[in-house]
């Protein structure tokens, strides 16, 4: 399932105003951001939409995707097997604290510079 995808914009305040109102009939909510940086709108299930402004730093390109895994092992595995497949290294899994607390994630770079995600934002139990 998709946890997220963002896009770059080139105006965030002008987007952030288009989407708060555009998404008005679907019932989706501006939910969390950074003034100048990026904003992101609940559109259900947990899985959000995201506008950054379009010169914000790495990680992020035009168009950013997030996989949602089931385990650190998963994205462990993806990881691996996006670069046995072609991809670029843009950030080797591992614990992302600045994101939440239990958010574990990788990313690379798909064959058109995507960047793509996988990740965790649970909990482990057992440990």
């Amino acid at each position: 399932m998709i946890d997220h995808i963002t896009i770059a914009v080139s105006d965030l305040s002008k987007s952030k105003l288009f989407y708060e109102k555009a998404f008005l009939p679907l019932g989706y909510k501006l939910t969390f951001g950074k003034e100048n940086v990026f904003w992101a709108f609940d559109i259900g299930n947990g899985c959000l939409f995201e506008i950054q402004q379009t010169d914000s730093p790495p990680p992020l390109t035009r168009i950013h995707v997030a996989f949602r895994a089931r385990s650190k092992a998963e994205v462990d595995a993806f990881h691996r097997a996006a670069l046995e497949a072609g991809a670029r290294d843009n950030g080797a899994p591992g614990p992302r604290p600045e994101y939440a607390p239990d958010y574990y994630a990788c990313f690379v770079l798909d064959p058109d510079g995507y960047n793509i995600e996988a990740m965790i934002n649970q909990p482990v139990v057992g440990t």
